[in-house]
């Protein structure tokens, strides 16, 4: 079964413009590792992420939550593509305790703060930018965790840390933690995928 030319797979979860998604499947594209992106699961009809994956060759499943949900419909997917590793990458629905199961360690998900600072329900994208520079912070940055059935609550894989400057705003956070982003979250898949 073994082969040279033995690929393992990523799906990649997002909801949103697929910034980070579309990252991730270049580095993969570029770095020829034996891994690729080689399914993007998405729950929201017209989101950037969809066009983003599909110009780069990488097919999408546009999946309702009721799908997402239901386990013969989203195990089918995630078996017919060879699924070994599922990354959220802005992906905004809880992952179901099924694929939580199935998956047991092999989900991750990016946070743009330092967990556990500013994460929990409701604290995605701009918001969490935002509460940053509300609360005075000096630093911020991107986590990398485990995904578990409690939000942002999973075990810490890796972080990476920016200065947060006294005259920065909410826009200027997020450039500075889409930055931290570009520059580590596919390196630090790649290295969790190869250990595990």
């Amino acid at each position: 079964m073994e082969t040279n030319e033995s690929v393992r797979k990523i799906a990649v979860f997002a909801s949103g413009t697929g910034t980070n998604a579309e990252n991730i499947i270049r580095y993969f594209q570029d770095v020829r590792c034996g891994i690729e992106v080689a399914l993007v699961v998405c729950n929201k009809a017209g989101a950037g992420v969809i066009e983003r994956a599909t110009s780069l060759g990488v097919p999408v499943r546009v999946m309702a939550a009721a799908e997402i949900r239901n386990p013969e419909q989203m195990l089918a997917v995630l078996d017919e593509y060879e699924i070994e590793l599922i990354v959220l990458a802005g992906f905004l629905l809880m992952v179901p305790d099924f694929i939580l199961g199935r998956y047991a360690g092999r989900i991750i998900n990016i946070h743009p703060s330092l967990l556990p600072k500013f994460g929990g329900k409701g604290m995605y994208g701009r918001h969490v930018h935002e509460a940053v520079v509300a609360s005075g912070e000096t630093e911020t940055g991107i986590t990398v965790h485990h995904v578990t059935d409690k939000c942002d609550e999973g075990g810490v894989i890796f972080q990476a840390s920016v200065a947060v400057d006294p005259s920065d705003d909410a826009e200027t956070v997020e450039a500075k933690v889409h930055g931290l982003e570009r520059k580590h979250f596919a390196r630090v898949i790649r290295e969790f995928m190869e250990g595990i």
